[in-house]
């Protein structure tokens, strides 16, 4: 929420500084916890601390961030309409963000329950974002634990290990994209809130057009990336050259799954930027069980005798990533078309006036 809110001021830079700050005590916490020979505190279960280490650190620093001013550094009184003073982002324009809830408050007030008690006209705002979002949450990530259960339970000792080595890699890459939708989200509101207009509809679609380039160009990049050193960075988890020869047969399906990622996510981005949540909403409701209908199917083959691999299972699963950008797409051009369409009903009106 507070990376969002940071984008959401055009504020790319403190996010940046504090992400990369919680990175650095996940990777000190991994190195000191990891190795411990307590079964609570060392292993798998020191790489869990470290990680809830980091997610606490970023959570203290935003806080800090947000509600302490620097030193020539102006701030906004928060008020019910949440507007933004032009004049502090004009002053502070490295990080717009910093001090923005110093004049209303303290980071210890932020986390007290008791002001949402005081803030109904605040959390009514958000009520009707619950429902789509957290069905949006709850689609998206149907598909990826589906897609476990069946590695887990259908696929063979090498086909798992391989199935591993694939996730990993692919979890390295998928945020190099992921970004673009938080990106979109940030920038398509201010354009998306301008009066209904000729300029407007211009506007939305530069920035769209703009957008779908961008993550085009993205996911070549790692489509590019995935055919030339994943199978070198496997290298690196296993020298099993049966188990390196299985991470192979996936990576087709990886490479079609993130080169549609940047489409998936600007398209996304886009739609959420224009409030489209009822859309986003009904197709992952959709998707929650339609991904895992198609996934199952695997397992069952599995299970019936007929040879299922990691192959299979990433190409089905790319499946599902073709069809999220296909639909994002035409969801944005279809807006895009009945905004430009209202436009020039709005001209042809008032052309016909007297």
């Amino acid at each position: 929420t507070a990376q969002s809110a940071c984008l959401g001021m055009k504020d790319v830079k403190s996010p940046l500084y504090v992400l990369a700050a919680a990175a650095g005590i996940n990777l000190i916490g991994d190195m000191l916890l990891v190795r411990n020979a307590n079964p609570w505190l060392g292993g798998a279960a020191g790489a869990a601390w470290a990680t809830v280490l980091s997610q606490y650190g970023a959570l203290l620093m935003f806080l800090k961030w947000l509600t302490v001013k620097g030193k020539e550094n102006g701030s906004v009184m928060v008020e019910d309409k949440m507007k933004i003073d032009p004049k502090m982002l004009e002053s502070n324009k490295d990080a717009p963000s910093k001090g923005f809830l110093s004049d209303s408050h303290k980071p210890i007030s932020i986390l007290n329950p008791l002001r949402l008690a005081k803030a109904k006209s605040t959390l009514e705002k958000f009520v009707p974002f619950v429902v789509p979002v957290t069905t949006t949450s709850i689609g998206r990530v149907s598909g990826f634990v589906t897609m476990s259960h069946v590695a887990s339970s259908a696929l063979g000792t090498i086909d798992m290990a391989a199935h591993q080595i694939a996730v990993s890699i692919f979890w390295c890459l998928a945020p190099i994209v992921g970004a673009l939708n938080q990106v979109a989200q940030s920038f398509v509101p201010g354009i998306f809130a301008r009066k209904k207009g000729r300029g407007r509809a211009v506007a939305l679609r530069k920035t769209s057009i703009n957008f779908i380039k961008v993550g085009a160009l993205f996911g070549s990049v790692i489509v590019a990336l995935v055919a030339m050193c994943v199978p070198e960075v496997s290298k690196f988890f296993t020298n099993d050259t049966v188990v390196l020869s299985r991470v192979k047969k996936a990576l087709p399906g990886i490479a079609v799954f993130l080169g549609f990622n940047g489409l998936t996510c600007v398209g996304e981005g886009t739609l959420l930027g224009q409030n489209d949540l009822k859309y986003l909403r009904n197709m992952y409701a959709s998707f929650f069980f339609l991904v895992p209908a198609f996934m199952l199917r695997l397992k069952w083959r599995a299970l019936s005798g007929i040879e299922v691999g990691i192959g299979n299972l990433w190409a089905t699963f790319s499946v599902y990533e073709v069809a999220r950008a296909i639909l994002w797409l035409g969801r944005v051009a279809w807006l895009q078309y009945k905004t430009e369409r209202e436009v020039d009903q709005m001209e042809a009106m008032e052309g016909a006036a007297p």
